[in-house]
This record gives structure tokens, C-alpha cells and sequence, in this order.
């Protein structure tokens, strides 16, 4: 991001910079030394809290106790009173389309490509996809992201807020297919060559790229659980739970990507921390799937909570809509950073908030107070009446309030 606005945006501020250039294995480092930080600070959040960490692949053998494949070779078995499942999820592909993560990638191999591709062909126009896709375009690549279905965005996306964030990646210079299917990818020397089709079928096509992001999907983790040796109940590919995250079998619970609900992280984070106070204290957890936040970073990101327009049509409820522009925000007009909107739903006879969609530079920051907003009950009319600091980004979540609860923001004609 900062390396395309020095190249593209610095001198509309005043700001000269000559030579500006890209020393990728720099940026890479800068990239390791984050995620050795963050995964050795949660090694040392484990040390604090007196939590064992065991590395390697675990087995269950029965309901309490579980066999572990160790990293460092040998196994150990491990007995306890009860087991928490957080296996998380793996990358998918297509089929006859084999990952080597140097030259076809997974999201894991796009982070770590040792140079700059000339062209990026992106399979799949769902969030990794478009985050990844954005980033290397950001850098430099000529980018192509063929998406199956005839919008971007994935599960969740509220049309309006797709057609408006594709129009702005559009002019990024990120070249879409949409409502086209990839039927192949073939080495062709050191180049790639990738054959698609219109979705509903026709005419074959082929083009080249350096590299190919494949991010069509992600799968549950289930390889060599032992779920059905312990006889765990699933739910289709998804383990079977209650509401306080227990299986079938008592003394396992199970949380994340390989139960119901969306699989995000921060979903499955609060999820394992109420497990975890529910085996600790015995309060029971509580998740309201609706008021979990989704975000795509890309520049701008897009977020949302709630409901969006068409789930709310096709639930039969009736609601009533603002919207505010960022063009009218004095602090985005003044970052010249003002592409994108705040849209509120609500409740067309009571005004209770449904949803809350932004697309902005840190959208996935102004999300926030619409989540709390809706976790406990607000109108738009409470979210129009409280003050905001100006300048603030934030006053944009207001001014789309405003014009949901009364028809009218201050700040916009």
C-alpha cells in the first residue's frame, strides 16, 4: 500500500520522491519477522498461562485421550478430562489443477513468491483471492482474477457494495472474468498457460501468466482426527455440536472452522475462549453468529455486520436504508482517501439496526461500533444522536444513520 502511494499518489500531496523502487526481499522480511512475533508471542502467552504446548499431529483415542504424531519424531499419549477440537481448515483446488506453490499458488505460496510476477492470473473473486490479488497489483503485477460467479466478494457481500468495490478495483487496474469457470492450467516452458470458459459453457480460451493464485475455497481439516474410530456425530463435513460447543460425545467439544458458522478466525477465537471459561466456570457460551464482523483487506477494505439486502428480502423483512459517501467526510476528503460508503439498514417499523456495510480505507476499524451497536439492540436513530468527533471517519457510520432514521444527514445535500 504505502509502496503504490509513493509511486502513484505522493506527488498529487506535494510530496516528490524520485526513484522509488521495490526490494522485495526486504518487504518478505519484514513480513517473517511479524509472524515469528505474533506466533512467538502466543508461545509466551501459553508459558504465562501454564499451558502445555505439545507439538505435532493429534489422534483421538477415545474420550479422553488423544495420541500425539510429534514434530520432533516419537508420539506421545496424552490423558484429560476433556478435549477441545480446533483443527482449523486447509486450502482447496481444482480438480487436475496441482499446487507447487512456486509457480501455482495457494495463498500460502503468494506470500512468500521470490520475485515480482509480470502477470498474475487470480482464481477465484472471493475475499483471499481479491486480497492477495490486490496486493501483488499494488506492487506492480498485471493482475487477472477469474471468478465463477457474476460478482466479487463471496458469501456475505451485499450486491450494492460489490458492483461499487468492483468499480474501484477496476480502476486499480485489476482486470476481471466474471461468470467464467478455469478448466486448466499447463506449464508452457517457464510461463503458464490457463484455459477458460464462460460458466454456463462456450467458446475455449487460453492466456499466459507468470503465476497462478488459485483461492477457490478452503476445507475443513479432518485428516486422521479419529473422529469415526470415537464415533464423533458429524453434520454433513461439519462436526456436530450443541449449543455449548459439546458433541455426542460429552467430554469433546469442538470449535471454528469445523462447526457451523463463518469460518474466520476471530469467530473461532471467541469461540475457544467461551469453551474454555464454560469447562473453567460452567457459564454457558454464547455466540451470535450475526454479529460477527466479516472484512476483506484489501485498499480500500471492505466490512460488513448483519444482515445485507438480499437476505433481508428473501426473509420477507421489511427495513429501510441510508447511505453516506465518504466524498462528503471532511477527514476523507482531506486524506484524499474518500472512494466508498456507509449503508444502514434497519427495521422499517421499529428502526432496530440489521446490518451495517462500509467500504473505506479502514473499514475493518469502523466496523466495531456498528458490532456493538447491534449485539445490544441499538436503533439507527441511538447511533444518529450519539456524538462523533470531528474530523472523524467514524462520523460517516452517523451521517448513514441520519439518513436512515430520519431521511436527512447534516452533512450531506
Amino acid at each position: 500500500h504505502l509502496y503504490h502511494e509513493a509511486k502513484h499518489d505522493f506527488a498529487g500531496r506535494g510530496i516528490k520522491v524520485d526513484k522509488v523502487e521495490l526490494d522485495l526481499g526486504v518487504m518478505m522480511g519484514a513480513k517473517e519477522k511479524a509472524v515469528t512475533q505474533l506466533t512467538g508471542g502466543i508461545e509466551m502467552l501459553f508459558k504465562k498461562n501454564k499451558v502445555t504446548y505439545v507439538k505435532g499431529h493429534g489422534t483421538l483415542t477415545g474420550p479422553n485421550s488423544v495420541k500425539v504424531g510429534l514434530l520432533d519424531g516419537g508420539e506421545q499419549e496424552i490423558a484429560t478430562k476433556n478435549i477441545m477440537l480446533a483443527t482449523g481448515s486447509e486450502v482447496m483446488s481444482l480438480p487436475g489443477i496441482e499446487l507447487d506453490e512456486k509457480q501455482i499458488v495457494s495463498s500460502t505460496g503468494a506470500l512468500s513468491l521470490e520475485k515480482l510476477p509480470e502477470k498474475l492470473t487470480v482464481i477465484g473473486g472471493g475475499v483471499i483471492g481479491l486480497e492477495l490479488g490486490s496486493v501483488w497489483a499494488r506492487l506492480g503485477s498485471k493482475v487477472t482474477v477469474v471468478e465463477f460467479m457474476d460478482s466479487i466478494g463471496g458469501v456475505g457481500i451485499d450486491d450494492e457494495v460489490a458492483k461499487n468495490f468492483l468499480a474501484i478495483l477496476k480502476k486499480q487496474g485489476i482486470e476481471f472474468q466474471l461468470s467464467t469457470k478455469v478448466t486448466g492450467v499447463k506449464k508452457v516452458g517457464d510461463k503458464l498457460e490457463v484455459a477458460t470458459e464462460a460458466a454456463k459453457g462456450g467458446d475455449a480460451k487460453t492466456s499466459e501468466a507468470d503465476v497462478v493464485l488459485v483461492c477457490v475455497g478452503r476445507r475443513q481439516f479432518m485428516d486422521n482426527l479419529g473422529l469415526e474410530s470415537v464415533g464423533v456425530e458429524m453434520d454433513g463435513k461439519l462436526v456436530k455440536v450443541d449449543d455449548h460447543f459439546r458433541t455426542n460425545i460429552p467430554s469433546i467439544f469442538a470449535i471454528g472452522d469445523i462447526v457451523k458458522g463463518p469460518m474466520l478466525a476471530h469467530k473461532a477465537e471467541d469461540e475457544g475462549a467461551l469453551v474454555s471459561e464454560y469447562l473453567a466456570t460452567g457459564k454457558p457460551p454464547h455466540i451470535d453468529y450475526n454479529t460477527v464482523p466479516s472484512v476483506i483487506y484489501t485498499n480500500p477494505e471492505v466490512a460488513w455486520v448483519g444482515k445485507n439486502e438480499k437476505q433481508l428480502k428473501d426473509e420477507g423483512v421489511e427495513y429501510k436504508k441510508g447511505k453516506f459517501v465518504f466524498g462528503a467526510n471532511s477527514r476523507a476528503k482531506a486524506n484524499m482517501e474518500d472512494a466508498g460508503f456507509v449503508k444502514v439498514l434497519a427495521d422499517k417499523k421499529t428502526d432496530k439496526l440489521l446490518g451495517v456495510h462500509i467500504v473505506q480505507g479502514v473499514a475493518g476499524e469502523l466496523i466495531g461500533e456498528a458490532c456493538i451497536a447491534i449485539e445490544y439492540g441499538a436503533s439507527s436513530e441511538d447511533i444518529a444522536r450519539v456524538c462523533h468527533a470531528h474530523p472523524t471517519l467514524s462520523e460517516a457510520l452517523k451521517g448513514a444513520s441520519q439518513m436512515t432514521a430520519f431521511g436527512k444527514a447534516i452533512n450531506s445535500p
